[in-house]
């Protein structure tokens, strides 16, 4: 027990009990935003003339000190922190926790370590947003199969499935951004739960930390884990992103699907087949994103029946949150690296490519002969079945055999023209025909990666912002402070 707290309201308490309670370990990753946050603090409480600038002085010379070693013995980083402030800033370091509580400090410390982990986390996607790009510009007319239900559907470019991943990461990274904007307010001054009657400036701790607005109700600054809840909650939305994007690059280098070749970097093989290469990094990664999802998962019920104010339940909440980062950031520098080095396998005689360009025979019926869309689907329904039972490919048909389904059918003569036959089953003329917005013609694909490499640059500037101004932040906080020490005056008593 912090000798802080020992001989008031606790006597004692066991070691056991408080080995139990304690978070020392995991505020690990806060203890330089608390000693930023006390800092802050202190500076204001002088300018406020609350403390004076002699005993201010003293306190802040501690704190810039930056020696704070870890005892695993005590509650956590807070009294660790003003601990080693008081046995350096002697009688002065006492006032260092006026006006303040460890509610709203910690409250403010994470959010201050959660706006740094969704700037890293952006900067990954936006790594791997440009190699998907770097690795589209490729293959505009590399063609693999595209799948509904798992099963063959219709032919689309590499570079077009790249495009796709890359609009899921950039929406993810706009939910980030959103959630940034909800994380960057500030709670300070809050104290345990009803402020102070102190006369602070909550405005001025905010703008010395960087943060763009105050939490003001006080109950809600220090009791509401919306925040953590709502960046859970995105970080598991991409988590089922990169599974869902694993799970494809999984199945794809099968043998029996074999659109891509995982490089054998990334892949591990069996200790008794020795012919056998396996996707273990994308196994991983996949099983990681279940870890992240299942966090989300544990903080939601952590925290859905907790009453109002702080609880000390908060602090299980908060490891899971970093773990979660560390999954997800983790398993981005792999991808990144994966994408860049993955190549697909374009086959145009593939059996599963056979069928794939159908609703290009049916359009045709449509469009040209005039047949309505309903029963043009029916007969080309019936002519594929045809070609199946007999084990005729598609490159087989003939405008007989097609006459023959639509007779069965809809009890029509249809007399199609061979080389319209022929274009419907071709599998480059299919893709290049696609070429609505949005589709998979080469020529769309290079649109759409000219529109999102401009893109990219945006977000880029605008996540370089918000690192800079939380780095200047810092520069100028510790630049006051070194200001201050530097004409440091005797000290006097308030």
């Amino acid at each position: 027990m912090s000798l802080l707290f020992k001989g008031g309201r606790i006597k004692s308490s066991r070691k056991d009990v408080l080995r139990f309670t304690s978070s020392i370990r995991d505020d690990v990753k806060l203890l330089k935003h608390v000693v930023d946050i006390n800092k802050a603090h202190v500076i204001m409480l002088m300018e406020q003339k609350i403390v004076n600038e002699g005993q201010a002085i003293e306190i802040l010379k501690a704190l810039k000190s930056g020696e704070f070693k870890i005892k695993p013995w005590l509650e956590d980083v807070h009294v660790c922190v003003e601990e080693e402030v008081i046995k350096k800033a002697k009688e002065a370091g006492e006032n260092l926790h006026i006006a303040k509580s460890r509610n709203d400090q910690v409250a403010t410390a994470i959010r201050m370590e959660l706006r740094d982990e969704l700037i890293r986390l952006m900067k990954k996607i936006l790594i791997f947003q440009a190699r998907l790009l770097a690795k589209a510009e490729k293959h505009t007319q590399t063609i693999i199969c595209g799948y509904t239900h798992l099963r063959p559907a219709q032919p689309i470019t590499f570079a077009h499935y790249l495009l796709y991943h890359f609009d899921v990461f950039q929406r993810d990274l706009q939910r980030l951004i959103e959630c940034y904007n909800r994380v960057n307010v500030c709670p300070m001054g809050a104290a345990a739960l009803a402020a102070t009657s102190f006369p602070i400036s909550r405005e001025r701790v905010a703008e010395l930390l960087g943060f763009v607005e105050v939490l003001e109700n006080s109950v809600d600054a220090v009791s509401s884990r919306d925040f953590v809840v709502e960046v859970l909650a995105v970080l598991s939305t991409l988590a089922i992103d990169v599974s869902r994007l694993v799970e494809d690059m999984i199945i794809w280098s099968t043998p029996e699907f074999s659109l891509i070749e995982i490089p054998d970097e990334f892949c591990s093989t069996s200790s008794i087949m020795p012919q056998k290469k396996n996707p273990d990094v994308l196994e991983v990664i996949r099983a990681r994103m279940g870890h992240v999802i299942g966090n989300f998962t544990t903080c939601a019920l952590i925290l859905k029946s907790l009453p109002s104010g702080y609880n000390l339940d908060f602090q299980e909440v908060t490891p899971k949150l970093w773990d979660s980062f560390i999954k997800i950031g983790g398993s981005l520098d792999i991808l990144s690296k994966l994408i860049v080095k993955c190549k697909p396998i374009q086959n145009l005689e593939s059996s599963n490519l056979a069928f794939s360009t159908f609703t290009e025979l049916v359009r045709i019926l449509y469009q040209k002969y005039h047949v309505p869309f309903r029963t043009a689907h029916k007969i080309v329904g019936a002519l594929a079945r045809k070609l199946i039972e007999n084990g005729l490919n598609p490159k087989d048909v003939t405008p007989n055999m097609l006459k023959e389904a639509a007779e069965e059918v809809a009890g029509s003569s249809l007399m199609v023209c061979e080389n319209d036959l022929k274009k419907s089953v071709d599998v480059s003329n299919f893709v290049k025909v696609h070429s609505v917005r949005g589709g998979p013609s080469p020529m769309e694909a290079e649109r759409m990666i000219k529109s999102r490499q401009n893109m990219l640059a945006s977000i880029n500037a605008q996540v370089a912002e918000m690192e800079a101004k939380l780095v200047n932040a810092n520069k100028n906080l510790n630049g006051l402070i070194e200001e201050l020490c530097g004409s440091a005056k005797p000290k006097t008593r308030m």
